[in-house]
């Protein structure tokens, strides 16, 4: 379990080593498997196994919507409402974006609650049920509050993109494991908005998140 800092790509990204290839190299690996993915543009916490005994139940877990992943994200926009589920199928956009659709024959499962992080600035917790490509910027820029920082979504600029995978829990060969880790870059996650996390998300499982209405 690592966490990842913004800005490094999962992969061999032109000059850079690739966080797979770094991490197999510090630690002395032959060999280290990924599970999933996250954006270059995203911090946070990740997975990686080193066997592929461990690397193909990890997988299994995550394919099967076992693990419960929990996202962190601050927007300077108001949204539509201050807490939901945004539901809908993915296609692609424009400019290596996406965009949701109205149709649900596949679909991106977000839930969300906000809380006000500081004058303008509002701070969400996210649950994506499903782990489609860019689904949680796309579904706060359907709710008109774009991630601050993200200029591929129309978001504001930014010192960073304020997204940030902040917990996993899964069951692993019958045993609970849980990981949390507070984001540690960017100038609005500061000291105050730490402790609102550690306040508002300390137990995200705990949440009374909103129903999900799924029909076609």
């Amino acid at each position: 379990m690592i966490n990842k800092s913004q800005g490094v790509s999962v992969h061999k990204d032109q000059n850079d080593t690739g966080l797979t290839m770094q991490l197999q190299k510090d630690l002395g690996l032959k060999q280290i498997y990924l599970i999933h993915r996250l954006d270059k543009i995203t911090s946070g916490l990740m997975v990686f196994a080193k066997s592929a005994e461990a690397a193909s139940e990890l997988s299994r877990l995550f394919r099967e919507r076992l693990v419960s992943k929990f996202y962190l994200a601050i927007s300077d926009r108001k949204p539509r409402r201050k807490q939901g589920a945004i539901i809908g199928d993915m296609a692609k956009s424009r400019r290596g974006s996406w965009k949701l659709l109205s149709a649900k024959t596949d679909p991106a499962i977000t839930q969300f609650f906000s809380v006000s992080l500081k004058p303008g600035f509002r701070l969400f917790i996210l649950k994506p049920t499903t782990g489609k490509t860019h689904q949680i910027r796309v579904a706060l820029k359907s709710e008109g509050a774009p991630i601050y920082g993200d200029s591929l979504y129309s978001g504001s600029s930014a010192d960073r993109v304020y997204l940030h995978a902040y917990r996993l829990s899964f069951e692993y060969q019958g045993t609970l494991h849980s990981y949390s880790c507070l984001p540690q870059d960017g100038a609005l996650f500061d000291h105050d908005a730490q402790l609102l996390i550690d306040d508002f998300c300390s137990n995200p499982e705990q949440i009374n998140w909103p129903n999900l209405k799924i029909g076609k």
